[in-house]
């Protein structure tokens, strides 16, 4: 089917519209660049006036993230302390306001002389009827948060009074009683407020009817005033009662993630006391199984033994058996896998430090050790724990402040071992490679429990000048290596 129209005219329609399009264009575009050019002309004066009602966003401080995990701030000279925007100041003042005693009284009061203040307007004297039922419009309010149903009751009624007597309508009563249907829509339930607005909606009816009050107003208006301030105390009611119950389930999650918090840490300081008793195995272990070879051999390397001293050397043989049995059944309880091999790496001592240090610099740290005071034998508990808690420190070092420079210090004094390990926390490249030693224990938590499990004292903490710091001092008495 071919149209009627001529060929020229077929061909006109479509760029006439891409005419009309061009012009459209080129209209706006004229119009952007205008809307641009005052933009700029006036940004200076809308960044002031924004900065100043909002305030200006402080840079933040410089962090550092501690071997421990835990973002601190860098020292240096005290900020001042940030001023609060003119805008948030009146939030916050309105807000306590708002929730202050006093609320209630002053507003309500403020309402009931704006509609005496109105009276005039409508050439009305304030001693007079319409003044009397002003007030009782009105003043009630004052005591809506002690008292709603009563105070709405009174203002309702003196305003439908009000009316119906062919009182003129001031605009502050209107709004007192729009006001308090959204207040009783606030706190009844759903099916009291549908009884309120069809008692509202008949009411305006019947105002409508045997009066003139409203006819200035369109019933359609009036209508959709009354059920709008319905509607909006409805829907305050329904927001107020989510927030309650959000509020009520983050309480919830937050005591059930402090209870997990507080289970987690504690599981791991189980496993962290299990890992170093399974450690220690081996220590008594070997102690024990000399005490048991030397007192079953004591009878062939010593011949003048008695026959009481022969007897009592095989009793203390037995009982050294009996313990390291005891000791393998334990160790069988606290081995998290039933079914894994024990090991049989001997426990590292204090003379392998030196190895642990090159391994550190392998992986791409930087370490240096230092000795101080006279090097003598301690127990083998003491050097373990010692060298644990350097690995342990040298291993945070690499994955919370990769490329810092670390210092280990072994101090050795009269009764004690003191232990310093400290970075100055400057950050580099992730290093992802580690040394060949099975790295043992949680952080802080495992180095806290080898200190104290020997009776010292343990520390960690970011540093004054930057950087974290671990010490620990080990109590050594009077043991030796054995």
């Amino acid at each position: 089917m071919t149209s009627d129209k001529p060929d020229f005219l077929q061909e006109a329609g479509p760029a006439a519209w891409r005419l009309a399009a061009q012009v459209v264009t080129a209209v706006g575009q004229v119009l952007l660049w205008i809307l641009t050019a005052i933009g700029k002309l006036f940004r200076p004066l809308t960044s002031r006036l924004v900065a100043t009602l909002y305030g200006r966003s402080a840079p933040p401080a410089p962090s550092h993230v501690s071997p421990g995990g835990t973002m601190y701030a860098r020292p240096g000279p005290p900020a001042p302390a940030p001023r609060t925007p003119p805008l948030l100041r009146w939030a916050h003042a309105w807000r306590r306001f708002g929730t202050s005693w006093w609320y209630g009284p002053v507003t309500g009061a403020v309402l009931a002389l704006a509609a005496l203040f109105e009276l005039p307007l409508h050439h009305l004297q304030a001693v007079s009827l319409q003044g009397a039922f002003a007030v009782a419009s009105t003043a009630p309010l004052m005591f809506r948060r002690e008292s709603l149903r009563p105070a709405a009751a009174i203002t309702l009624a003196a305003f439908a009074a009000s009316l119906l007597s062919g009182q003129t309508l001031l605009a502050m009563t209107a709004f007192a009683a729009l006001c308090t249907l959204f207040l009783l829509a606030q706190q009844l339930p759903r099916q009291s407020t549908g009884v309120l607005g069809v008692g509202s909606v008949v009411a305006v009816g019947v105002v409508y009817l045997a009066s003139g009050s409203l006819d200035a107003i369109p019933w359609p208006a009036s209508l959709v005033a009354v059920v709008a301030a319905l509607g909006l105390g409805d829907a305050r009611r329904t927001v107020e009662t989510a927030e309650a119950s959000m509020d009520e389930e983050r309480e919830r999650n937050s005591e059930t993630l402090t209870r997990l918090n507080a289970v987690q840490h504690e599981q791991a300081v189980l496993r962290e006391r299990a890992r170093i008793a399974r450690e220690l195995h081996d220590v008594v272990a070997h102690s024990v199984s000399m005490i048991a070879v030397q007192a079953e051999t004591a009878p062939y390397t010593m011949r003048d033994l008695s026959p009481e001293a022969k007897k009592g050397f095989a009793e203390v043989a037995g009982a050294a058996r009996e313990a390291l049995e005891e000791m393998r059944r334990l160790l069988s309880v606290l081995r998290a896998d039933p079914g894994a091999e024990p090991e049989v790496t001997p426990q590292p001592r204090l003379d392998r430090l030196g190895e642990l240090i090159d391994s550190h610099r392998g992986a791409g740290g930087d370490a240096q050790l230092n000795v101080h005071g006279a090097v003598r034998p301690l127990s083998t508990t003491i050097e373990l724990s010692a060298y644990r808690i350097v690995q342990e420190a040298l291993t945070n070092a690499r994955r919370h402040a990769p490329g810092s420079r670390v210092r280990v210090d072994l101090n050795y004094l009269g009764d004690r071992l003191a232990v310093r390990v400290t970075d100055d926390g400057s950050s580099g490249p992730p290093v992802t490679s580690v040394d060949g030693t099975k790295m043992m224990g949680h952080g802080l938590v495992g180095m806290r429990e080898r200190a104290t499990m020997l009776g010292g004292r343990f520390a960690a903490g970011p540093r004054t000048e930057g950087g974290f710091a671990v010490q620990a001092e080990l109590p050594v008495g009077q043991n030796r290596r054995p």
